[in-house]
């Protein structure tokens, strides 16, 4: 689990139990996590517009010797006009209290999470 410390954005595997203090969970996959029902998952939203691009998320294939070249990537991906609203609203929801982020990834030091949560609190 890792914590952003401007805004209140924690990042968890969605096959971790919710806890009571984690605010607002969103899903941050574009793919829907296997194994896990909706029910169980606890979501209050599920915003596929923030992930990775398919061809991008590919490329990657969750290689972490081309992680700083897939963050570089996802980044520009992210300054695409279409998804501005989807990280302004991501960041209102942080600012209003914790927001946990949840994707399936096993390596969060190398996932598009972390480049998500450094997008969300440096903009």
């Amino acid at each position: 689990m890792t914590t952003s410390r401007s805004l209140d954005i924690q990042v968890k595997r969605v096959y971790d139990p919710a806890a009571p203090d984690d605010g607002a969970r969103v899903l941050i996959d574009r793919l829907w996590p296997r194994g896990v029902s909706k029910e169980r998952a606890g979501l209050d939203a599920w915003d596929k517009d923030v992930a990775p691009s398919n061809e991008l998320r590919r490329w990657y294939d969750h290689d972490p010797a081309r992680f700083d070249e897939f963050a570089e990537r996802y980044r520009q991906e992210l300054a695409d006009d279409d998804r501005a609203a989807e990280l302004d609203r991501l960041r209102g929801l942080a600012r209003e209290g914790r927001l946990t982020l949840l994707t399936a990834t096993k390596d969060l030091p190398h996932g598009h999470a972390r480049v998500l949560v450094d997008v969300l609190t440096s903009g």
